[in-house]
């Protein structure tokens, strides 16, 4: 196998004897232990993100750069691999919608370095829908990526329509705006449907998931220090309407959604494997 379809074996490198001892040391902790270094680890994390970062909206910036490194990983397979299998179309559909409406939505909201962040991940994703239609149709599994958009697209427009900002903005841009955040949390689904369906997930789709579940991470992170800042504006906001806490249920989906993934990323890394394993699940196409 080259050392584009796989994880590598990390085993062999610098970090070998360090993986190997971390590895060995979470193999033997009990199931409590483990979900209680995972807890420690987390508030860790967040406690730096703290003491270093003093402003959190660059959190904010933190996650979309993940985001847009993670187009990077399917644009550099696209191009050296020269294939799309294991990616799903449909979640780069919907990435690109939301995107579209985010973009939008910062020209005539707030414009500001968001924009650009937004604008460089849709030209990527673009780029990666184009390629995947054209050049690379052929290698695209479509069977397996069965979820129905548009599903997705009319939960979250009624959503939207019932739960969006209260602000002075233009109504239909509120409603945007509200759309762009729930399409956002389960845009990744129809990729994590697909992977469930392959025996293994090869590296640069993986590099791609896993760079999403750091946006995540980055942008909740927001979310949660915001609650130690000695600041009362998200307890207020909270108690002002349905919309304040739907961004919190849906930074909250969005998080769970790529959780689990991450952590079988993360073992599979750990442990050397040559690719990595997800869970087998029948779902219905």
């Amino acid at each position: 196998m080259g050392s584009d379809d796989g994880f590598g074996k990390p085993q062999k490198g610098p970090l070998a004897p360090l993986l190997g001892k971390a590895t060995k040391f979470w193999k033997q902790r009990s199931m409590p232990e483990r979900v209680a270094l995972a807890v420690a680890t987390v508030l860790m994390s967040l406690v730096l993100m703290k003491l270093l970062i003093r402003d959190h909206d660059n959190l904010f910036v933190l996650s979309e750069v993940a985001h847009f490194s993670g187009i990077g990983f399917l644009v550099y397979k696209l191009l050296r691999v020269e294939s799309c299998e294991g990616i799903s179309l449909k979640s780069q559909e919907l990435t690109a919608i939301f995107l579209g409406i985010r973009l939008y939505c910062s020209f005539m909201m707030e414009y500001d370095v968001h924009t650009l962040l937004d604008l460089l991940t849709l030209s990527a994703t673009l780029w990666v829908l184009y390629t995947m239609r054209t050049k690379l149709a052929r290698s695209y599994n479509a069977r397996k990526d069965s979820t129905r958009v548009e599903l997705i697209l009319g939960g979250c427009s009624v959503l939207a329509l019932v739960a969006h900002p209260s602000t002075k903005h233009w109504f239909l841009n509120r409603v945007l705006w509200a759309l762009c955040v729930y399409l956002e949390a389960i845009s990744v689904l129809p990729q994590l449907r697909m992977l469930q369906k392959e025996p293994t997930v090869e590296r640069w789709t993986a590099n791609y998931v896993f760079a999403l579940g750091i946006a995540r991470f980055f942008s909740c992170a927001h979310w949660v220090l915001q609650l130690f800042d000695g600041n009362s504006f998200i307890f207020t906001a909270l108690g002002s309407g349905l919309w304040p806490v739907m961004v919190l249920v849906s930074e909250i989906v969005q998080t769970g959604i790529l959780a689990d993934f991450c952590y079988y990323y993360i073992k599979s890394l750990a442990s050397g494997d040559a690719v990595m394993r997800l869970p087998m699940m029948n779902m219905a196409v």
